[in-house]
């Protein structure tokens, strides 16, 4: 196989593949055309094997068995009528409407500083030299670590949600088309480069989809049901009088509304959440109310559900 970053090969039928336990920590695996390979146990397997896959990220191997764990999806959660909503920011990475919040810095102060003199060190290095595929994989090894963290994080945020809630609301983010570029063409230009830039890094760093997968992953062992919702308003709309204007925003973290019979003060994230938490309720018991109405006449009109 190739030393390469991303390099992997899969095993697909369970017939070809051995496992033993050499000890606690340590086992090995008999897989085709690579005998007997020795490998560290993160986990116990849990379950049957079905397939493997051998792959090379950050200058190490890694092995991964796909398990059948017979475990089934209860037909309910086991404290029903629960729901949270769940809002996804760049400050803080998640925010319930309980109030809860979640974050943890995924790349320490070395780490960053170590990270820029590479990136400096490699801009300098000639294509192709031993020397710059010594600093391209330096680089893979930082933001592995990184990558690790943020994949605990969300697991571990994740199961605290589903095990307490039997509905989450997320609003339905195209993370993808968010953190699409702005550069632009020769032709045309992009505008506000550098700040789209910093604000794709800020999202792709908290993980707002793999947060959703590990939502959807942990919610098929405790029945919760993980619905998204329309995201436009969220962040505008009181959620105790339901006046909707730019203005009820004060600041990243400050919500006051604007009605003059109402004036709800809140965390705004928390504010947020509480309003796709609501939308989240409403899919739920009238299932998807459609694409074509405004979210303005009915909070989630526009929302979708998926159920797990």
């Amino acid at each position: 196989m190739e030393h390469r970053p991303g390099a992997a090969s899969r095993v697909p039928s369970a017939g070809q593949i051995q496992v033993e336990r050499l000890g606690h920590k340590w086992g090995r695996a008999k897989l085709p055309k690579l005998g007997w390979v020795r490998f560290r146990f993160s986990r116990p397997l849990g379950g049957q094997i079905r397939s493997a896959t051998v792959s090379f990220k950050a200058g190490r191997w890694f092995v991964s068995f796909l398990v059948d764990d017979q475990a089934a999806t209860p037909d309910g959660h086991a404290m029903a009528n629960t729901a949270v909503g769940v809002d996804r920011g760049v400050r803080t990475a998640v925010v319930t409407s309980d109030g809860e919040f979640f974050d943890r810095p995924f790349i320490t102060a070395g780490e960053r500083v170590r990270c820029r003199r590479l990136q400096q060190r490699l801009a300098r290095q000639k294509k192709g030299s031993t020397n710059r595929r010594k600093t391209i994989m330096a680089m893979a090894q930082i933001m592995s670590r990184v990558s690790n963290r943020r994949g605990d994080f969300c697991a571990k945020t994740a199961a605290h949600l589903v095990s307490k809630n039997a509905l989450v609301a997320l609003e339905d983010l195209r993370t993808r088309n968010m953190t699409a570029s702005a550069s632009g063409t020769v032709d045309a230009p992009g505008v506000n480069v550098v700040q789209k830039q910093g604000l794709n890094q800020a999202i792709l760093d908290k993980g707002w989809h793999r947060l959703e997968l590990a939502l959807t992953n942990a919610a098929r062992y405790t029945g919760t049901r993980v619905v998204k919702v329309y995201p436009a308003y969220t962040s505008q709309r009181c959620h105790a009088c339901g006046f909707v204007t730019e203005g009820n925003r004060e600041s990243q973290a400050v919500f006051v509304c604007k009605n003059p019979g109402c004036g709800n003060t809140d965390h705004a994230d928390v504010n947020a959440a509480k309003n796709i938490k609501a939308a989240g309720q409403a899919v739920s018991a009238c299932g998807d109310l459609g694409t074509g109405r405004s979210v303005k006449q009915e909070p989630g009109s526009r929302a979708t559900g998926q159920a797990t």
